[in-house]
């Protein structure tokens, strides 16, 4: 099995020793994202909503560096401070999936990077 590593200044530096995302055996496997700007590594001020858009947008930042797509996504895990943030983190998460939605998995944790209210990682096709 080959591995390749994917690496992008269009999306946040990988923290500690990991990689934006590894492309092997026809998959994308992303690092969780969170809303920080690739420009300045600070984390995006604003609620759910703009921190999930951000974190959207990096995802298709590292995608596209490893030639993958949204479109190609099979799996997520969205990790949220608050699963009262749900729904705020639901309506930018679905304008990204609108047709053939990946499987998803979210969990609440206690504290995410950076203390950023959303991360998702994601899984997809090469």
């Amino acid at each position: 099995m080959s591995k390749r590593i994917v690496r992008t200044e269009h999306a946040p530096v990988a923290s500690g020793p990991a990689s934006q995302a590894v492309v092997a055996n026809g998959l994308v496997f992303v690092a969780g994202q969170v809303a920080l700007d690739s420009r300045t590594e600070q984390l995006v001020l604003g609620d759910t909503r703009v921190q999930t858009k951000r974190v959207m947008e990096n995802i298709r930042a590292v995608l596209e560096a490893a030639r993958s797509s949204l479109d190609k996504v099979i799996k997520t895990t969205v990790f949220l401070r608050d699963l009262n943030d749900f729904g705020a983190m639901n309506e930018v998460y679905w304008q990204y999936f609108q047709e053939n939605p990946p499987a998803c998995s979210m969990v609440q944790v206690g504290r995410l990077r950076h203390d950023a209210a959303v991360e998702i990682e994601v899984v997809a096709l090469s």
